[in-house]
């Protein structure tokens, strides 16, 4: 199984650039032609957060114009950036819940790895929360008899990146909660997919691999100064490409990059000879 994450996409309305600067319409087409490219083909696209840049239906409008050439199917959760009413609108397929449900939290079960969607979205905050009630519904979800592997994708990390800006800005509330659940079941939860911090980062945290996706479109500049300032970088436009085993019930995870670059040339000639 083949799970293509791409996150941070920050679509603004009428492909205004985000920051005078990146043209994250572009780079979305730039990842859907990727995926759509590959061989083998992921089976399923996860999109970690900050969809839109505002929030707006404009954004989400736009969005689903560039997605009609992602022909696979994919899913959503929202980011710091989003705004739930105007997401779940535009993508009802790929936010599966009920229209009474005030979160965008729900159980992808048609693949061999089980998908469980978190919602960490304090909305008109830059920080993620979860609270009681997410926290239960998670117990529940792992509780119900299922017993399948499963990974988590959410937007806030609940982790210490070294990046004190986007650290002061990530999962708080729930997080010591989180990692007590996550801790007991981590036999069967084999990964959790986070974004926001717009960059590849890979731990281990409360037993478990935990996985932050570059952006689709521009980097957080990476400086661990307690001080270091808030800014970007356009450091290549990347993903990550989740390779789930069922039979050796492992994942592995490829960074994988959007942009088009010179090769592949061959490490041997037509004669066989390595060429030197």
């Amino acid at each position: 199984m083949l799970i293509a994450q791409l996150t941070d996409l920050h679509i603004g309305a009428g492909r205004r650039l985000a920051y005078r600067k990146v043209d994250t319409a572009g780079a979305l087409e730039k990842a859907v032609a990727h995926v759509m490219a590959m061989v083998p083909r992921p089976d399923v696209v996860l999109f970690t957060g900050d969809i839109g840049d505002l929030g707006s239906r404009d954004e989400y409008e736009l969005v689903a114009e560039i997605l009609t050439k992602l022909t696979i199917p994919y899913f959503m959760v929202p980011g710091n950036h989003d705004r739930r009413q105007p997401l779940r609108a535009a993508f009802p397929d790929a936010t599966p819940v009920g229209a009474d449900t005030g979160f965008v939290n729900y159980v992808v079960d048609d693949f061999p790895l089980r998908l469980i969607a978190l919602d960490t979205l304090d909305e008109g905050k830059p920080g993620g929360v979860l609270g009681p009630e997410q926290l239960d519904w998670l117990r529940d979800v792992l509780l119900d008899g299922d017993g399948r592997d499963c990974a988590i994708f959410m937007h806030h990390p609940p982790i210490v990146t070294g990046i004190a800006h986007m650290d002061a800005q990530n999962l708080g509330e729930g997080a010591e909660e989180l990692a007590a659940i996550v801790s007991v079941h981590r036999d069967r939860i084999k990964a959790i997919f986070c974004g926001h911090v717009h960059r590849p980062i890979h731990t281990i945290w409360a037993g478990v691999p935990l996985m932050i996706g570059p952006s689709v479109a521009h980097q957080v500049a990476f400086d661990l100064r307690a001080d270091g300032p808030s800014a970007f970088v356009m450091e290549p436009p990347a993903m990550h490409l989740h390779v789930w085993d069922a039979g050796q019930h492992s994942l592995m995870t490829h960074l994988a990059y959007l942009d088009r670059y010179d090769g592949p040339h061959p490490f041997f000639g037509p004669d066989g000879k390595l060429i030197v």
